[in-house]
């Protein structure tokens, strides 16, 4: 399976930012997605989980109420939405499937497909 990230950029403070992840070579629709980012000289972190039918989710405490996790596996795609950028949101951003399993897993290591990242920068 191949992931693509695309829709990071420069955006200052209190802006917004669409991230958009499409998959191939496999169709993702009964597994579950995520969303991680790395910042420099940091470890990577997951940002947000959705099951395989987007009917459940779960985020990181520092992006709760400003990123929103959504998945269309009509077209075998996941989504961020960041509102409310920070500079601390400052990143590269992954997408990240794990199959099989159900588990709504936080830890990096429980995935084994990556898409390439995609840089966010938040200025102030």
């Amino acid at each position: 399976v191949q992931l693509r990230e695309s829709g990071g950029g420069l955006v200052q403070a209190g802006g917004s930012l669409r991230l958009s992840c499409a998959a191939s070579g496999r169709t993702l629709s009964s597994y579950v997605m995520a969303w991680f980012r790395q910042a420099p000289g940091k470890e990577r972190e997951s940002v947000a989980v959705i099951s395989w039918n987007g009917g459940k989710t779960t985020y990181a405490d520092s992006v709760k109420g400003r990123f929103t996790i959504s998945r269309d596996n009509a077209e075998n795609a996941v989504y961020l939405q960041m509102n409310n950028l920070k500079p601390e949101d400052t990143a590269i951003y992954y997408c990240a499937t794990r199959f099989p399993g159900h588990e709504l897993e936080t830890r990096p290591d429980e995935y084994a497909y990556w898409g390439q990242g995609t840089q966010v920068t938040v200025s102030s």
